[in-house]
């Protein structure tokens, strides 16, 4: 790919309009474009680095036996009425009607859609547990969308949920997905910690966020830094092993503004181990037993006994991931993006220095892009006429890890290869190769 055919509309200034690092970064450099408020057209840069962390989030809940299935964006209002939630969902629902007249809405979640799904389909207790996810775009009607993707109407999202047939079960599932939301956020290269936090309009009474450290962010949190000290690389899917986990986590006060207690606080945090700060929720995790089993009539046959499910549901904001990282990492001073090579619109940029009607460095260019290619390694080439300098500016505003540099210091098969930010070494391709690929592998 030539930088100069690809899509990547950079403005020279943040806009005016952008609050926030992310909202400024992701319109500067073009990864997505305002359709109207609060709605996005997602750009082909911003749309590589999406669709990266959406499959991380993928091969994650495959990981703990969860299966993908897909559900639609539009939904019967009759369902919700049977849950209770219609009505009582407020404003952010979209709520419309077909031309039969019929009331239908926008799906903001899908927990009467996946236990229509389930009641349908499973009638002994044989068949549990049972776990689904989908990833899908999901429509709330914002009241002030703000902050870019952060807070908008329309967002690209991983929901699952788990069937079990008693609370012990169920528990087994709620932890199940813990560990898959600690492994997931690592792989990202994100200190993610999980929070008690309200259930809100979902329900239930047992609820865990997982937040990351950012000014920008819009929850207010109270922890114990200990926390962060937690050993999270739990392999075992077994019952003691993910109760332990989670009681790693849950011996150190840590909660959302919603379940803060300053007393409690005090008492158990030392002050030395105090932080008071903002995050951002990039996941979470509820347990709710018979919440919508019960009022929609989902139960399994169990030793000739009727009974209902206990269910949870599990969320993940793949679009707002996106900006999450962006907070995390974007050095906004510097302008110096450092995205996880794991998610990177690319991992290498090519940077030939052009000169007047010598196209050398375009021709090994183009040989270093195949080379990598049948490496698996993901590169651009800046074709463009800018100078060196600028072209390393860009791509350091961009975020891609690595740069390799066709200039006045290449010799022979030696050039130079840095990472963002870092210092210049003088590598061969076959070097530079194994650099990336090791951070790849990490």
């Amino acid at each position: 790919m030539y930088f100069s055919k690809s899509f990547v509309p950079i403005l020279k200034n943040n806009p005016a309009e952008a609050k926030i690092k992310s909202h400024q970064l992701m319109l500067r450099v073009g990864m997505i474009k305002q359709s109207s408020a609060g709605i996005y057209s997602w750009l082909p840069l911003g749309f590589k680095v999406m669709k990266k962390i959406e499959q991380i989030v993928r091969e994650e809940q495959d990981r703990i036996g969860v299966q993908e299935i897909l559900m639609p964006t539009i939904q019967s209002s009759e369902i919700w009425k049977e849950s209770g939630r219609y009505d009582d969902y407020g404003e952010e629902m979209l709520r419309i009607k077909d031309r039969q007249n019929r009331e239908m809405l926008y799906g903001p979640t899908n927990e009467e859609l996946v236990t229509e799904i389930f009641r349908s389909s499973i009638k002994s207790y044989k068949s549990l547990p049972q776990m689904l996810y989908h990833i899908q775009w999901k429509f709330r009607d914002e009241l002030r969308p703000r902050f870019g993707i952060m807070r908008c109407r329309e967002f690209y999202m991983k929901d699952a949920y788990s069937f079990d047939i008693n609370d012990d079960e169920a528990f087994f599932s709620y932890n199940k997905f813990f560990l898959s939301y600690l492994r997931t956020f690592k792989r990202l290269n994100l200190s993610a910690i999980p929070m008690a936090a309200d259930t809100g309009p979902i329900g239930g009474n047992l609820s865990h966020e997982f937040i990351i450290l950012a000014d920008t962010g819009e929850s207010k949190i109270y922890t114990d830094k200990r926390i962060f000290d937690v050993n999270s690389s739990s392999t075992l899917l077994e019952k003691n092993s993910l109760t332990d986990l989670r009681k790693q986590y849950e011996k150190f006060y840590s909660v959302t503004d919603e379940k803060f207690d300053q007393k409690e606080f005090e008492k158990k945090v030392p002050e030395e181990f105090r932080i008071n700060t903002k995050g951002i929720e990039v996941g979470h995790i509820f347990y709710f037993g018979d919440k919508y089993s019960k009022p929609m009539n989902a139960a399994v046959d169990f030793n000739g006994k009727k009974e209902f499910v206990k269910m949870g549901s599990y969320g993940i904001g793949v679009s707002r991931l996106v900006g999450a990282i962006i907070e995390a990492k974007y050095n906004d001073k510097d302008e110096i993006m450092k995205w996880p090579i794991s998610v990177a619109p690319y991992h290498c940029a090519i940077i030939p220095m052009i000169k007047k009607n010598d196209i050398t460095n375009i021709e090994k260019s183009n040989k270093i892009f195949e080379y990598f290619k049948s490496k698996n390694i993901d590169a651009i080439i800046d074709d463009t006429e800018e100078n060196i300098s600028a072209k390393i500016k860009k791509f350091n505003l961009i975020g891609i890890p690595y740069q390799l540099i066709l200039g006045n210091k290449t010799e022979g098969d030696l050039f130079e290869f840095k990472e963002i930010n870092g210092e210049t070494q003088r590598l061969s391709i076959e070097d530079a190769v194994s650099q990336i690929l090791k951070a790849k592998s990490n």
